[in-house]
């Protein structure tokens, strides 16, 4: 009886919301639910979205710090303005010898926010084709239908203030592809540049259409864009403003910033986590050529003290006979000098550290190809060869063509005209309009290759009769050039329609039409070429190494001078200086083996793909091989979609929280005979313990939510029927006409997670073998007085308490004792703990003690 009544307080505690979260400036938890590695977008959103419930603890480990609500971030004229500087890692490729053999900067985000607080704020989601193409690939629920709901869940879109104006510029939406109540606010600024409208009416002459609205995944045209602003205050509406700030004081979500994890900690293989410095070598902070800043607001510690132990506790019920690996617990390190710190998941390690850090993290933990890790001495944990490969970007060549129509105002002067930019500034803090509202390029165009070029058959052809090996790297998996064969297949197909963007043109309004390679077939690699997690990766996007991205750019470039021999670009009186007007094919190779650069969307290097297919996550995310780790961020792309991606991020994460939602659920669920004798063993314990029975008292008053009951319904398995609701006939709260469907998530994946699963230093024996009556005596007072001061702690009535602790020890075991189960086979729950949970869902929900 005491084990009974020992593991009946483990599970009644944590679901009373007895255990809560830290303060953010308070000490590290022991362990965590979950860790989340990386506090950008995709790793804010899973901690925010994964901490709604209230029993669930949420570590996120942030690098850079928090900024300051910094003009240069928030204030849309200086998009662009901070990359290289305080918040940027600051990283470089390796020299681009299929170009001009020199490096190029590759900037990504160090903050809290990561790169929602860098970007150019465009906000698009790329074509219903991206998506189709991920699920053909293998990839079940990530087609076009699948996502869809997920970028409609982040956002709040606002239309244009003006119907004149979205008129004018062709601005339309559909309101039933569109969010109105999400996190990011998405609008469009206060002030337009009209040299838009001859953009556009010059695509349009030139057989390009005006996309009615790009939401709806039909990109394959010119667009004007929102952004990620607020459309009150005209500031940016990034990650760390949208999923954290007005969730901060959520007890049980912790964010740590300043601290740089170093390793994935695998049970069973991972050495004991070092105390000192193990680091040799130069660099201190990871970042590339750029010191770092060590301001910001201290949302944890800088030093964060270390646990000394692995937890005590796990809460997810594991097999025991389960080859694959668990991840439990992440070390971490503001610096290379200062001693290593370890933490610990007692459910999962979410890596959301973007596609160059997250692959990072996971060769540094000895998860990647075996080759690479033996070679600097890594102990191989999972040889997974996908890992590191199969990096796309969307690199772009910049161009000239300034205008000399001085007319139509351009943004150049507010660089070159102090008063006019003092006036523009002064108007934006008074009321919010005018230039300095449109900082973003948002006039863009994504036209397919079929329409602005009469080489699209010969290109096309040209890139059908390629070997997938031809213009990869020597020396890869065969899985992964199974993987690139694949999406080679479909990126040809999709290249030759008029409905899938080749390339994007980046219109400035200043005479700069940006182009970039949207679809390419160019593939590179990150990996890393120390053992030390401070040294940055190597990284080598492998930039028009498939001759066929080059192609793509040459038509590119030669549209555009079409473009500006349109009428309605001739009024512009544009220069032509880079390329020259007369520049012939090499001459054009040169701009762009000069020009070069990333248009800051590296991802796919830890690809969602079959294992055959160089596959390093599932459809869920779950990392091959093993039991609890997960990716989210663009590195699970398995081909980057024509689009600027942080729409698309958002969207990936929000559908990876309701995935690792639905896996407790998953994990929880209850074998078919063990749910029967749940079913009849309530019964008789309510009887037992007949409210109506007791005296609570003339001021007390059961409530009964329908969220509740509910959670009863699901968390024991038992159907939904008049049976079931009998249970509660004599309270006058009770709905019988209540849906499953009126339920949140949250409240049942909390109680279902909780309660099915018991902490793993409690050991049930079978209800049905007897205990010693001496030690039955000896213990049961005690045990017994546990039970009720817990309830009693939670608002039920004493004389209720006593009687449910009379109960449970009377008429549950005698119960179990005939229920026909016998010992727990295999990884099924034990009868005796699905027994408890079942009761305690029934009396938690009844008297409304799930904080719903």
């Amino acid at each position: 009886m005491s084990t009974l009544l020992t593991s009946l307080v483990y599970l009644v505690w944590p679901v009373l919301g007895l255990i809560h979260g830290r303060d953010l400036n308070a000490p590290l938890l022991n362990s965590y639910d979950y860790i989340v590695c990386g506090c950008g977008i995709s790793g804010l959103v899973v901690a925010n979205r994964l901490s709604e419930d209230y029993g669930i603890n949420v570590l996120c480990i942030e690098a850079g710090q928090a900024d300051d609500y910094e003009a240069i971030i928030e204030v849309p004229v200086y998009v662009g303005a901070d990359i290289g500087g305080t918040y940027d890692w600051d990283l470089s490729t390796v020299p681009q010898m299929q170009l001009d053999g020199a490096a190029r900067p590759m900037p990504q985000g160090k903050a809290l926010g990561g790169g929602s607080i860098l970007n150019a704020m465009c906000w698009n989601r790329g074509g219903q084709d991206d998506y189709d193409a991920w699920a053909a690939l293998g990839n079940p629920g990530w087609d076009w239908d699948g996502i869809l709901p997920y970028f409609m869940k982040s956002e709040t879109y606002t239309p244009v203030y003006s119907e004149q104006v979205a008129a004018e510029y062709s601005i339309n939406y559909n309101p039933a592809v569109h969010g109105f109540s999400g996190p990011v606010q998405v609008s469009y600024p206060k002030y337009f540049y009209p040299q838009s409208v001859n953009f556009f009416d010059a695509l349009n002459y030139l057989g390009v259409p005006t996309e009615f609205d790009q939401a709806e995944g039909s990109t394959a045209g010119a667009a004007f864009v929102p952004t990620d602003l607020d459309p009150n205050n005209q500031t940016r509406s990034d990650a760390r403003v949208t999923y954290y700030d007005p969730y901060s004081t959520r007890e049980n979500l912790h964010i740590i910033t300043g601290q740089h994890v170093t390793q994935l900690i695998i049970e069973g293989i991972t050495d004991d986590p070092a105390t000192e410095n193990p680091t040799s070598g130069g660099n201190s902070d990871g970042e590339g050529t750029a010191s770092g800043n060590t301001g910001g607001l201290n949302f944890g510690p800088e030093i964060a003290p270390a646990p000394v132990a692995a937890p005590r506790t796990k809460f997810v019920r594991q097999s025991s006979y389960s080859s694959q690996l668990r991840i439990i617990g992440v070390e971490f390190a503001p610096n290379a000098t200062a001693p290593r710190q370890t933490v610990y998941a007692t459910r999962e390690v979410i890596v959301a550290a973007g596609s160059l850090h997250s692959t990072q993290l996971l060769e540094l933990s000895g998860i990647g190809p075996a080759a690479l890790l033996e070679e600097l001495g890594i102990t191989v944990a999972l040889n997974l060869p996908g890992v590191g490969n199969n990096l796309q970007d969307h690199c772009l060549v910049g161009t000239f063509y300034p205008y000399n129509n001085a007319s139509y105002p351009s943004p150049t002067e507010l660089t070159t005209n102090d008063t006019y930019n003092t006036e523009c500034e002064e108007e934006y803090y008074a009321a919010k309009t005018g230039p300095w509202t449109a900082g973003s390029p948002n006039a863009l165009a994504f036209p397919p290759l079929p329409l602005i070029s009469n080489n699209a058959d010969a290109i096309l052809s040209n890139a059908s009769s390629q070997s997938p090996t031809d213009y990869l790297l020597p020396g890869l998996d065969s899985t992964v050039i199974a993987g690139f064969e694949a999406q080679m297949q479909s990126l040809i197909n999709r290249l030759g329609t008029t409905t899938s963007a080749a390339y994007e043109i980046i219109n400035n309004n200043a005479g700069s039409l940006t182009v970039s390679v949207m679809h390419p077939l160019s593939r590179g690699i990150c990996y890393i070429n120390s053992p030390d997690p401070f040294e940055p990766p190597v990284i080598d996007p492998r930039w028009l190494s498939n001759p066929t991205d080059r192609s793509v750019l040459i038509e590119a470039l030669k549209f555009n001078r079409q473009i500006l021999a349109a009428p309605s670009m001739q009024l512009l009186q544009a220069a032509q200086f880079v390329p020259p007007v007369d520049a012939d094919e090499d001459a054009l190779n040169q701009v762009i083996n000069n020009g070069i650069r990333t248009e800051f969307h590296p991802s796919g290097t830890l690809a969602m793909l079959p294992l055959d297919m160089g596959g390093v996550v599932d459809s869920t995310l779950l990392v091959y091989g093993t039991q609890n780790l997960r990716v989210v961020d663009a590195s699970i792309f398995p081909m980057v979609p024509a689009a600027h991606l942080q729409a698309v991020v958002y969207a990936v994460a929000e559908k990876a929280a309701d995935i690792i939602k639905a896996a407790v659920i998953q994990s929880s669920a209850i074998p078919s005979s063990v749910s029967t004798a749940a079913q009849s063993t309530i019964p008789a314990i309510t009887q037992a313990i007949n409210p109506s029975a007791i005296d609570l008292g003339a001021n007390y008053t059961p409530t009964l939510s329908t969220s509740s009951t509910a959670v009863l319904v699901s968390a024991s398995s038992i159907p939904l029927s008049n049976t079931t609701f009998s249970l509660f006939s004599s309270s006058p709260e009770t709905n019988p006409s209540v849906s499953v469907t009126q339920f949140t998530a949250s409240t049942r994946t909390t109680l279902i997670s909780t309660l099915l699963n018991v902490p793993s230093n409690i050991t049930l024996a079978p209800l049905s073998s007897s205990i010693d009556a001496a030690e039955s005596s000896s213990i049961e007072a005690s045990i017994g007085s546990s039970v009720i001061a817990v309830l009693t702690s939670a608002g039920v009535p004493p004389p209720l308490a006593t009687s449910f602790e009379s109960a449970v020890a009377t008429q549950l075991p005698t119960a179990a004792a005939t229920s026909d189960i016998g010992s727990p086979q295999g990884d099924e729950p034990q009868s005796e703990q699905v027994l408890i949970a079942a009761f305690i869902a029934w009396i938690i929900a009844f008297f409304h003690l799930d904080g719903q």
